[in-house]
Formats: structure tokens, sequence, C-alpha cells
């Protein structure tokens, strides 16, 4: 492909070779500055990991003992660091440690077998690309200097004077005089070092081939997620390093996560080597007993034990489980606690039908439910239980679940993703982070109902609070606008989860420029606009919108060597850039931002990505006998011109599709669409966007606000956009002159704020993306010009507007009065958010 940057293998590397677990250079090829013969998945010289685990009793601790935590032990490779203070800033240089030999990035190798050495330069100053973890510490003794005291200077008074590089403010005892000796005592001064980080691998799941830049898991990290799965957790792992003079069998003790852990030397470690431990279940934060409030309600008509219905208490609508040998019509009691029960809040992700996500009381955790379409009293409290146990092609729903699991390096978690119904997915209302709660669901359900200025305003809030402080250190990263794309890349696959949320600098090299906010908004735009280029192979336009890309499930061929790693970047990047409310170029499919959210996923959102495939699915429905489609449970893909077969289910080629079992096959169809297809890719885009941003944090929004946090909101020409406008339907005739027309405009140019024009564009056209060129060049499923068209219907046939997002078109009824317009215009754009047919 013309322009594309790309990942090179080295003959002479082990792809087998898992790369060891600490964040410093490992040894490696040297490589020629303006290309790159490995890539993350594969480092030369790396060796696999070996666990010592020490048995842990996580039941009956020891009495006034530490919790003790099994560890990964494998020797630090050297690493390249430059120190600097302030008064040897002039004769500051580089000082890596010794052990491996390195051979520093783009300098020859020293045929004498010494390392690389950079040359001299100030901390501050960065001369190769790279991420850098940058520490200030105040260590050492006091500084003692004898200063003269200048002539004019009262006792009493102030003056300055210069202590090494230091200009200090001293003030003049009472008992001296100017021409006098002083003798001034200065802390020690503080030094600022940086080490550059190495790349840190991806590890494919245990049933997943490696590839794509991703290596096999070891053993060792197999039997620590496997332990875990069986306890019914998920492992979590860090990196900590040994002190200075403890060597193997014995013990010291470190914080990670807000706890303290105390862990024995392994016998292959030393003093100032890493290890990686494992500890135990991490405690959550104590609570008192919580006040509570007791509701009393009657079970309703059609519930069954065991069966859940929903109701409003206090507001709010929660879900129930029918206790035993209890009937309808008979009163129950639940408690709520006190500072959940928001006065007059509703946690309405949905309208008053369809799929929504309410509180359960038994845990107080989001579940999905279905709620039925009856105006009188309903059944079942409400829940449409038959329409979340039965599949139905228009209201069946599924959920993406993502499960974590340690990789080979700690800074990189695995995972594997997959698609579970709807009513059995959850999510917590509670975010703890170092034993300290963030948020409840009094919080979120605050707030919920808000605007989406409000809702960004309190999102930020919440990654404040999960940013490290400056005193702890920061991130810089330095690339070079050349190769800005690679460079970007072996910067943020370096790090860990803990710095992908220190504060971040960015630095392009040879440019003079300080990161006060412009470098990072440039930055976040160029690399996002680079990855979702179509050129570069990793994403494709949307078959039925061209502004919306969505995954190349031929990403593999592209960049056949490393394609996961890059997913695995921007799911960092858009992750990050949400942590920093920094923007996007790139807009994608809904479903993107519904797998993101954890929102339920239909055969709408087939129809969103391509309108015809859905079509011929939702024909099959109506058809008595299947059996003359002589289909079976097989897609037909194309790559590179080549036609091959993609089985849908085991034995798939051999499984015809029958009245029978219709059903399994359109749900095979749906997971295969919007999740097999692209399984890898995802999975590896999830991972990198939870690195950094916590799921309890997003449930207060909907796709729709995602994408417009994310990618802002768009400048819209209104005049353009009327202009290159048409009409149809009982519209056609008087066009831009009818009545309810001149309502609409109206409503859009005095009553819709930037973000409703915004959420408006999104309803008709699938995207807030504006093209470059105007409303001139919106273009339809076909890849065709579809100008934004307004189609006229009778009031009698739709109560509210409706949008065909394949065909830039609004199916607007003909209002009583602009009143009426606006009401019913403003709440179905609203509801689109949630991606659900109003019923």
């Amino acid at each position: 492909m013309g322009g594309q940057q790309s990942r090179r293998t080295s003959s002479n590397e082990n792809p087998s070779l898992a790369s060891q677990a600490s964040p410093y250079p490992a040894q490696r090829s040297a490589v020629v500055p303006n290309a790159r013969n490995t890539y993350p998945g594969h480092r030369a010289g790396a060796t696999a990991q070996s666990l010592n685990s020490a048995p842990i009793n996580n039941n009956n601790p020891p009495a006034a003992r530490l919790p003790t935590a099994g560890q990964f032990a494998h020797s630090a490779p050297a690493s390249t660091t430059t120190t600097t203070t302030q008064q040897t800033a002039a004769t500051s240089r580089s000082q890596p440690s010794t052990g491996t030999n390195t051979i520093v990035r783009g300098t020859p190798p020293d045929p004498s077998g010494n390392r690389a050495q950079p040359a001299a330069t100030p901390s501050d100053v960065t001369t190769r690309p790279g991420a850098y973890q940058v520490t200030r510490t105040t260590t050492g003794p006091a500084i003692v200097y004898r200063v003269s005291i200048p002539n004019g200077v009262a006792p009493g008074s102030e003056f300055h004077v210069h202590a090494g590089d230091r200009r200090v403010r001293v003030r003049c005892p009472p008992t001296s005089r100017p021409g006098q000796s002083l003798q001034i005592t200065l802390p020690p001064a503080p030094q600022t070092q940086q080490t550059i980080l190495k790349i840190a691998p991806l590890t494919a799941a245990p049933e997943v081939e490696a590839g794509g830049g991703a290596v096999s898991m070891t053993p060792e990290v197999r039997r620590v997620n496997q332990q875990a799965e069986e306890n019914g957790g998920s492992a979590q792992s860090f990196l900590v390093d040994i002190p200075p003079n403890v060597y193997p069998g014995m013990t010291f003790t470190v914080n990670v996560a807000g706890q303290r852990f105390m862990v024995t030397c392994p016998p292959n470690a030393g003093p100032n080597m890493k290890i990686r431990i494992v500890p135990p279940t991490v405690r959550e934060e104590p609570q008192a007993a919580p006040k509570t409030q007791v509701f009393e309600v009657a079970v309703p008509a059609g519930v069954s034990p065991g069966q859940p219905f929903t109701l409003v208490a206090n507001g709010q609508r929660v879900l129930v489980t029918c206790p035993p040998n209890v009937s309808p019509g008979q009163k129950i009691r639940f408690q709520l606690p006190v500072s959940q029960v928001v006065g007059n809040i509703q946690l309405s992700y949905e309208s008053n039908v369809g799929w929504r996500r309410i509180i359960r009381v038994t845990d107080m955790k989001f579940q999905w439910v279905r709620l039925e379409n009856k105006e009188d009293e309903p059944e079942n409290g409400g829940v449409d239980v038959a329409g979340m146990e039965t599949f139905d092609f228009g209201h069946s729903a599924y959920v993406r679940k993502l499960t974590f699991l340690e990789g080979n390096d700690a800074r990189m978690r695995s995972g594997r993703v997959s698609l579970i119904p709807a009513k059995e997915a959850v999510v917590d209302s509670r975010l703890v982070v170092r034993n300290r709660t963030l948020l409840s669901y009094a919080d979120i359900a605050e707030q919920q109902g808000k605007g989406l200025e409000e809702k960004t305003a309190w999102l930020q809030n919440i990654c404040l609070q999960l940013t490290s402080a400056w005193e702890d250190g920061h991130i810089k990263i330095a690339v070079r606008r050349k190769y800005l794309l690679l460079d970007s890349v072996d910067c943020v696959m370096s790090l860990g989860r803990d710095d992908l949320r220190k504060r971040w600098r960015i630095e392009f090299l040879g440019e003079p420029a300080i990161d006060a906010g412009g470098v990072s908004r440039e930055w976040f735009q160029l690399v996002t606009e680079q990855v979702f280029d179509p050129a570069f192979g990793l994403f494709v336009s949307s078959v039925n919108n061209q502004m919306a890309m969505s995954i190349n499930p031929a990403s593999g061929i592209s960049c056949p060597d490393d394609h996961l790693v890059y997913f695995r970047f921007l799911g960092r990047v858009i992750g990050r850039a949400l942590f920093d409310r920094q923007l996007i170029k790139g807009h994608m499919v809904r479903s993107l931002y519904k797998h993101l959210l954890g929102w339920p996923i239909t055969f709408d959102d087939i129809k969103d990505q391509d309108e015809e495939y859905y079509q011929s699915l939702k024909k099959l429905t109506k058809m008595d006998d299947i059996s003359i489609m002589c289909l079976d449970f097989t897609v037909t893909e194309e790559s590179m011109g080549v036609r091959y077969e993609v089985e849908l289910v085991e034995g798939g080629a051999l499984k015809e599709v029958t009245k029978d079992n219709l059903q399994e096959y359109l749900e095979a169809n749906l997971c295969y669409r919007m999740l097999e297809r692209t399984k890898p890719q995802l999975t590896e885009l999830l991972l990198g966007f939870f690195d950094i941003i916590p799921e309890p944090a997003l449930t207060v929004l909907d796709a729709n606000e995602l994408e417009l946090i994310l990618c802002g909101l768009p400048e819209i020409d209104l005049e353009d956009w009327k202009t290159h406008t048409n009409y149809s339907g009982i519209f056609e005739t008087k066009g831009g002159s009818h009545q309810v027309v001149r309502w609409f405009w109206e409503v859009v140019r005095d009553n819709f704020d930037q973000e409703m024009k915004a959420r408006l564009l999104q309803f008709v056209t699938g995207t807030s993306g504006v093209p470059p060129r105007g409303f001139s060049v919106l273009q339809g499923i076909d890849g065709n010009i579809k100008k934004f068209t307004i189609h006229g219907v009778d009031r009698k046939v739709y109560q509210l507007p409706r949008a065909h997002t394949c065909f830039n078109r609004i199916d607007l009824p003909d209002y009583y009065s602009k009143d009426e317009l606006l009401e019913n215009l403003k709440k179905a754009v609203t509801m689109s958010g949630f991606g659900f047919g109003l019923e």
C-alpha cells in the first residue's frame, strides 16, 4: 500500500520466546533510524519467564503478618537512564547500568562489544524517540555554602545569592553587616531521572493461536489464570522492585493497589531487580451498614416465583425477583439503601418499552431487561419475560462480555470476548480504586438525566481522581514527526496500566514547542487520522456510511506481523483521549461504540452497516420452506480476489438450514457479523480501552454521546444543510415552502443547540461526521451521493419521526403545530442513542 509504514520481523528473532516483564530495554539487534526490523510481539534476546510461587493461605493468614504474594522472578536488563541535578546540569550524562549489552536504536554496534553510549544531554532534552518514565527525587545530604552579605543590605532584610546552579533568597541576621560571611545550608537539589521504557508484548489467550504481534501464553501464566478462574475471579499482577540488601529467601514489604503485602525474595532474584507478584484478591473498602428504606409492593399479575419484575420505587425503576411461595396479588417487602434512593431520578436508558438498563436490588448492579409494549397495566411488572427468553428477530439482543487475563508481561493484559444474551449482562454500579469509592449508583443516577456537557465534566472529574500526581512521576513521549505512527506505537505500547493514568507530555523531536496542551491535541489528531485511514488497511468505510469506519476483517493481510498491536494501541489512544478530553480524528460504526459501552447488539446493528445483508436475513424469517434456499451454516468471504467459506458453527458446511434451526442460524450470523468476523482485532481494541477507562464510569453515556465526546461537536453550516436537502412524500410538491418543512428548519435553527444538531445528524445519517466538502457530497449505502432527505408522511402513520440511515432520510409526520413537531422530533432524536426501534 502506498505510503504505509510497516513493521518487519528480523530473520534471527525467535517468535516463540516471550519477553521478560520488566519496563526496561531488552537486548535487541541494531536498527537503522528509518525502519524497524522488530515488532512488539517478538523481541530479540527475550526469554520466557519462570514462576516461583510461594504457598498462599488466603483463608487463614498468619496473625500479625502481612498478606503474601506469589512471584514471577526475573533479572532486570540494562536500563538507560539520564539523571540531572540542578547543581550538575552542565555535566550530567547518561549512565547506563551494568548488565546485558544494549544497542541503542539509531546507533551502530560497537565492535568491541561495549554498549553504545548516547551523547551527554540534560534530562529535559531528549535525542531519541521513546517513552520515558520521568521521576524527581530529593535524596542525599544537605549542602553547605558560604556567602558574603552584599553592600547596602541591612539586618533583617533579604538578598539573593547563587548557590551552585540555584538562586536562593537569604535573610540577613540581626547581628550581621555587609561584607561579612554567612554559612547557609540548602536541602539536596532535586534530581530528575529519565528511564526509557521497552515495548511490552501482546499475549494471546490460551485458546487463541499466536500471531499478529501476540505471542503464546507461557505455561506459568496459564496456570495463574486457570487458578484465578477456578476461584471465580481474575488474576492481577504487579511489577515491584526488590530493595537493596534483600537476597533470596529474605522477606520485604511492598505497597500495591492501596494495599501492603509481604513478599519473599525468590531464589533467582536479588537486590534492585524486578519481580512480578500476584497478590491475593483485593479487599473492597469496608462499609458501615447503610441506612435503608422499606418498600411494600404487590406482586403483579403473571409473575411466578423466582421470576424478575420491575417497579418504580421512589422515582426509580428497580428489578425485583419474586420470592418462593408468593403468588400474584400478594405483598412483599424489600429494602433499598437510603444513599441509593435519589428522588425523581429514573435510570431511563430507553423509552418505556424495549431493552433497558436498570438496577438490581439484590446486589445493586446494572442489568439489561426488556420491557413490554403495553399501554394498559402491564403483566409481569412490565418485564417482557417471553421476549427475553425466546428468540425474536426484531427484539433479541446480545452484549459483549470481556474477561481479563494476565499476560506474559504484567503491563499488557490478555483477555477474551464473547457475546452473551443481554439479560445475562451485568456491570458494577460502584467504582472502588485503592480502597476508595470514587462513584456509586447514586452518583450515576444523579448524572444520567443531565446534558452532555455536564456528563462530560463529571466523567472528567472521575478521570482526574484516577490521574497520578505529578510528584509521583510523569511520562514523556518523544516521537519523530516523519515516523509519527511507528514511534507513537512503540511509546504507548511500552506503558503499563499505571503509566497510562499518569500525566503525559508529548514532544516532537527537533521542535522547540512545549506541550501546554496544543502539542497533545495535534498528536491525538495525527495518529488517529493515520490509523483510521482506509489506505492503511486496519479500517474500512462502512457499506452504509462512508463517514463511519468499521474494522477490516482482513487487517492481517495489510499488517501481517503486528496488526493486533495497532488495535491495542488504538484502544489505548481512544481511552486516553476520553481520559484527557482530547478529540480523535475518525468516526466508527455505532456497534463499536456499543461494544465499548457494553450496550445490547441487535440485528438492527447489521442493518446500520449492511442493509442488503440485513434484508436477506429478514426474508428468511418470513419464508415457509427454508430448504429451497439450499443454505448451510457457512458464509462466503473474499480477500485479495480469493473467495473462501467460513463456518458459522463447527461442522457448519455439513449442516443444512431448516425451519427448526433457523433461530440458531440467524444468531450465528449475528455473532459472526458483530464479533467473530473481527474478534481478535476487537478484543485488542477493548483491552486497550479498558487499560485506562473503568467501565462503571461509562454507564451514564449512550453510543451517540460517546461519539460526540470522542469526535467533538461538528461545525454544521445550516444554510449548506438546507441547500442540499431533498424533499419527498407529501412534501415533494411544495418542498422547502411546505409549512411543516419551514417549522422543521426553524426548530433546528432556533431550538436546537450545537449538540442537538449533531444528534439530529446522527439520527438520520448514523454519524455526527460532516463530509469535508459539505452536505453536497453526503453518501448513501451504495457509495453514491444520497443527499439529506425529508420525507413527508401522514401523522396517522407515525407518531414520531423515523430515520433511514442507509438513505440519509427522515420520515417526518405532517404535525398540526410547530410545538408538536419540536416535542416529537426532540423525543425521537434523544432516544436514537439506544439503537432500538421506536415501538
